[in-house]
């Protein structure tokens, strides 16, 4: 089976850290510039938490913030489900399912190693279907298909 490790190697590197100190409003010109919909909060090289456009518009638009004045460390996500760059991408999937969350955080030991995202797994599924899912599951979900919708 596949893993985060898997996952992670197939990524281009991007560019989407920011200070926990940065204006909210240059986390939202940096998400539009590498077009993604998070950001990885670090500071000296340490992980802080992850930004993204839902924290933005449930934590300051939806709150009568403005972004010009409120600081990334003031509503970045810290409670973001972690994996283990070893865990496979099925666990991935009940995670993301269990949290109802987009977004996971990737550990090497103690080393943060990348995001994995809901897209990152669903490429994963596309890609080989037979190689993220035991051949009974997948036979099972598509056997349920029509109970699904």
């Amino acid at each position: 089976m596949r893993t985060v490790r898997d996952i992670l190697n197939s990524k281009t590197k991007s560019l989407n850290i920011i200070s926990q100190e940065e204006t909210v409003y240059k986390a939202l010109q940096m998400l539009n510039s590498v077009n993604l919909s998070y950001l990885v909060v670090m500071d000296n090289e340490e992980y802080k938490g992850i930004i993204s456009e839902r924290d933005y518009s449930r934590k300051v638009i939806l709150k009568g913030r403005h972004s010009s004045d409120t600081k990334v460390k003031d509503i970045m996500s810290v409670d973001v489900p972690m994996v283990s760059v070893n865990d496979t991408v099925e666990k991935c999937f009940h995670l993301i399912d269990d949290h109802k969350t987009r977004y996971l955080l990737a550990f090497d030991d103690k080393q943060f190693a990348g995001v994995i995202t809901i897209n990152d797994l669903l490429r994963q599924v596309l890609a080989a279907r037979s190689d993220v899912f035991d051949s009974g599951d997948v036979s099972r979900l598509l056997d349920n298909d029509e109970k699904i919708f």
